[in-house]
């Protein structure tokens, strides 16, 4: 039999157990032009919880009763398409299944030779393409400039800020545990660093932080932390709107400070993205930062849990900051 995992309820605020369900059907068999897949790692991420919401956006919302999915990387275990043999491994947007079938559009092949399988969830998959990208067509970061990252310890903004050093930024990151706060300066080489839940008055700490103003913000969170750091923007400065997880959970749209007359008054440039707006940039983006790696200007931590009846829950801690770099389920 194949284990499935379905949305069983939306959830109100944040995610818990009850809202997921397991449920069992029979094992697939390939048709002539499709290939049977075996799930091997299993990304998570907080992006998931918007299609969790019955609304619209950039991705269909996840429907009730039916299985979620996100990026995975699967073993073609049974092969009738020409472009696909046994024995391969692929990367895509696929269901949470054990097994399951697919025509191969939208998958890729990954080379396990050139990195382990799991980093093509990371920091050469979309976590990395994100980080990559986001600096790459929005915030165009300069040598000499100031970067700075929120989430900074999280599998994005742990690559954006070492992008940044990359490019000749003084970067600081922003992140919520002393743990974190050091593992941003050691591991990854930010020049300083705020621990916002010990920090009373955050526009302060930033300025702090960045004496010369900040030149580009690349922003996972949202909310207060999104409001300090625009009041420390320079002329011309540039906010990359990757994320909003301090918003995904909240059950009514908070109110913040008007943004106008700061974006007016500095010439400031906000944008917010997907990556999937730069597809056609994925290839160049991923030899980039396969290149880094093996040239060791570029680290990462993963956190990984076993199990494929522990996605759900590996998900939820995304959200307690359980995860030390990117969260990967191994099954």
């Amino acid at each position: 039999m194949n284990q499935v995992i379905l949305l069983k309820d939306r959830p109100k605020g944040k995610p818990s157990l009850k809202d997921f369900e397991f449920t069992e059907e029979e094992k697939p068999q390939p048709k002539d032009g499709e290939i049977l897949l075996k799930t091997k790692y299993v990304s998570v991420d907080p992006y998931l919880r918007g299609r969790m919401r019955d609304e619209k956006s950039y991705i269909p919302p996840f429907e009730v009763g039916k299985p979620l999915e996100s990026g995975i990387i699967a073993e073609v275990i049974a092969s009738k398409n020409k472009n696909f043999e046994k024995g391969d491994f692929v990367n895509g947007m696929l269901q949470w299944k054990q097994f399951q079938t697919s025509n191969g559009n939208g998958l890729n092949k990954v080379d396990a030779e050139r990195a382990p399988l799991k980093a093509y969830l990371g920091v050469l998959g979309l976590t990395g393409i994100t980080a990559y990208l986001g600096l790459d067509k929005i915030g165009k970061p300069q040598k000499g400039e100031t970067l700075l990252v929120s989430g900074a310890a999280g599998a994005v903004g742990s690559v954006a800020g070492q992008i940044g050093k990359i490019k000749g930024c003084r970067v600081v990151g922003i992140a919520g545990t002393e743990e974190k706060i050091d593992r941003i300066q050691e591991k990854f080489g930010f020049d300083a660093a705020i621990n916002y839940k010990t920090t009373d008055n955050m526009k302060k700490a930033i300025a702090e932080a960045c004496p010369d103003g900040v030149d580009v913000y690349f922003d996972n969170v949202g909310g207060e932390i999104l409001d300090a750091a625009l009041a420390n923007m320079n002329k011309y400065g540039r906010v990359v709107n990757c994320g909003a997880i301090s918003l995904y959970n909240k059950t009514e749209t908070p109110t913040g400070p008007r943004v106008e007359t700061t974006l007016i008054k500095n010439s400031i440039l906000m944008q917010g993205f997907t990556v999937r707006d730069f597809v056609k940039d994925f290839g160049p983006a991923q030899n980039q930062l396969a290149k880094w790696m093996e040239q060791d200007k570029l680290s990462y931590l993963e956190t990984v849990v076993e199990g494929f009846e522990n996605i759900p829950q590996a998900f939820i801690d995304l959200f307690d900051g359980k995860n030390k770099g990117k969260m990967i389920v191994v099954v």
